[in-house]
């Protein structure tokens, strides 16, 4: 991970997806989807059983991806996703499961 330079025009937020994402290859679907799309960060699983994903890349890139994890893939039954700017400096090089 690297600093991001002042000009930079990559949006960094954080996700909220709950629901049935948990068991069903939530995050590794995500995962795919991100390398495809170009996002770079990270997704986990949290304790009360909804996802939780770092999403950085440019406007398109990110919209893409926040797009896709309104459906998530087909085992999941996404109830809601919520999502907040985050003031991240750190530039991701990938994006993976943590």
């Amino acid at each position: 991970m690297n600093k991001l330079p002042s000009n930079h025009n990559i949006e960094t937020i954080v996700v909220r997806v709950t629901g049935h994402v948990q068991g069903v290859g939530f995050r590794a679907s995500a995962v795919r989807q991100a390398h495809l799309f170009g996002v770079k960060g990270w997704i986990r699983n949290n304790e009360d059983g909804s996802v939780e994903a770092l999403l950085q890349g440019d406007h398109e890139q990110v919209d893409r991806m926040l797009s896709w994890l309104h459906a998530g893939p087909p085992a999941a039954r996404v109830n809601e996703v919520t999502h907040e700017q985050s003031l991240q400096e750190r530039h991701y090089d990938r994006f993976e499961q943590i």
